[in-house]
């Protein structure tokens, strides 16, 4: 029975979470890499309502700074 109200606890800490991360997504299908930093630079202000971009590996992202994003759609890494 102990072994039982565990699974059902983690259960539903993974569900919470879930659905936190689930109510704050901000972007819908829109992704957050791009090849270019001028496609980053367009999709900041088109869809996360930011400008610039920065440099995350060899792909760049929307905003200058990383977490800067205030947009209205979901994006996909």
């Amino acid at each position: 029975m102990k072994r039982f109200l565990q699974l059902i606890g983690l259960a539903s800490m993974a569900i919470s979470i879930q659905l936190f991360g689930a109510a704050h997504a901000k972007t819908e299908g829109v992704p957050a890499l791009y090849a270019t930093k001028a496609e980053a630079e367009v999709a900041a202000k088109k869809h996360f309502n930011c400008t610039g971009a920065h440099q995350m590996g060899n792909q760049w992202m929307p905003c200058s700074k990383h977490g800067q994003s205030s947009g209205h759609s979901q994006h996909t890494h």
